[in-house]
């Protein structure tokens, strides 16, 4: 978007394109080679491996088949005394109910210009304690993915296929380019290994997404021919390393509600490691259906129990958005919903319940675990932010230690995208329509 674009265009936009399907930016030729900036790589750190293990088993075909039951996590270390009186102490109260009203500002009919820090600072709302700041702007970019690197840098990725870094003064340089349409960035622990969820052939009927690793400067995929493209963000997503030293990643559904038929007009199958969680070991030589049945997980965490959880986006025709506890080997949803022209639910499939439903179309993205300090009483809560500009959306929501409740905590942005938890204890916040990202921060009782 140009510096003074009218918010309100790219919403209209938006809201025709329901549960995270919105249109892809012009890309480039899925044959680019990426080219990185001309940076002198960081020093490696050790190198991380995962728990020995048993190879997992490659998921089966069917959407019926059941997935390989999951490796046992280990249990985590006791909390550091800093971390078990941050746990102790209650929470501070949850946001009022209601959104921010819109204001018109000399760019758009309801949100205040890009550049407007004071705008935006006043317009956010948190609980009482806390404090939300504007902490950098990447103009004409719109972020997808957010995380901090081992080096203290915040890494953003965005829609058009660029990776860059922001510094503690907000200034961002450019890091990585020639993706498409990444959706998900992490670092693998204790490594400089950048593993990024894109797509290889960005066509919404035969399509294809990959999951791969920039390290040094250049990329390899390590996982390829991963099914996509039902709609704009849908195709390999978020990524998540757990306490075995796997790494774990959702994957869209090629359909809203499983209604592609073939030509004896049956549902279609679903294909192996589409609508899943999968599990992977990091050289991308194991790989495996973990958990099934999300019609789009955008994103995943665990928390510090080694619990799995997800967000999925609910279909068009208009059921809840959901919050999982992941099941191994469990269905939880995708294809089997009951609509007019869905195939209901068989009577063999057991289906897993959502932990939380939000409102319809309100596409929850990013997720985050707080295993940091500095938020007394949050300690293993879960962070979700709905992205949409629909009613109930464009928020932050905050779930406690299991996965319960479900309260606003954040409100007033246009549409946040993904979340994530800085080396400072700060949650940090990317706006996908403005390019803005908002840290925000615990200052105390007032």
């Amino acid at each position: 978007m140009s510096r003074y674009c009218h918010l309100a265009l790219l919403l209209v936009a938006l809201l025709l394109l329901t549960a995270c399907g919105g249109e892809t930016a012009t890309q480039p030729s899925p044959s680019a080679q990426p080219a990185a900036t001309a940076t002198t790589p960081p020093t490696p750190l050790p190198s991380v491996t995962p728990t020995s293990l048993p190879a997992p088993v490659v998921a089966a075909s069917t959407a019926t088949a059941t997935p390989p039951p999951a490796t046992a996590i280990p249990s985590p270390t006791p909390l550091p005394p800093a971390l078990a009186t941050a746990m102790a102490l209650a929470p501070a109260q949850p946001l009022p109910v209601g959104h921010p009203g819109y204001a018109e500002s000399p760019c758009s009919d309801k949100y205040p210009c890009n550049e407007d820090v004071a705008g935006w600072e006043a317009r956010l709302r948190v609980p009482d304690g806390f404090l939300a700041r504007y902490y950098a702007y990447l103009p004409d970019t719109a972020p997808t993915s957010i995380t901090f690197g081992p080096d203290g840098l915040l890494y953003v990725a965005t829609l058009d296929g660029q990776i860059f870094t922001v510094d503690a003064s907000g200034e961002s340089t450019l890091f990585f380019e020639g993706l498409i349409a990444p959706t998900a960035i992490t670092f693998q622990p204790g490594t400089w290994r950048l593993f990024v969820s894109d797509r290889v052939i960005n066509v919404s009927n035969g399509g294809e997404s990959q999951i791969s690793v920039i390290e040094n400067g250049e990329r390899r995929q390590i996982i390829g021919g991963l099914p996509c493209c039902y709609a704009g963000m849908h195709a390999a997503q978020g990524i998540a390393f757990g306490p075995d030293g796997y790494a774990y990643a959702g994957v869209g559904a090629r359909a809203d509600h499983g209604e592609i038929l073939d030509s004896e007009n049956l549902p279609d199958e679903r294909r192996p490691l589409e609508a899943a969680i999968i599990r992977f070991s990091p050289d991308g030589s194991e790989v495996s259906e973990y958990a099934a049945g999300f019609r789009n997980p955008y994103d995943l965490a665990f928390d510090g129990n080694g619990q799995l959880y997800t967000t999925d986006n609910g279909p068009d025709f208009g059921p809840p958005d959901e919050f999982h506890i992941v099941v191994p080997g469990g269905e939880h949803g995708y294809p089997y919903y009951v609509c007019d022209d869905c195939f209901g639910i068989p009577a063999a499939v057991d289906l897993i319940p959502p932990a939380y439903e939000f409102p319809p179309h309100v596409s929850p993205t990013g997720l985050t675990t707080y295993l940091a300090a500095a938020f007394p009483g949050y300690y293993n809560s879960i962070f979700a932010v709905l992205w949409s500009a629909f009613e109930g959306a464009q928020k932050v929501v905050h779930f406690g230690p299991g996965g319960s409740g479900g309260t606003d905590f954040a409100q007033g942005f246009a549409l946040p995208i993904d979340v994530t938890v800085g080396p400072d204890g700060n949650l940090y916040v990317a706006d996908f329509a403005t390019g803005i990202v908002f840290q925000i921060s615990y200052v105390g009782e007032p």
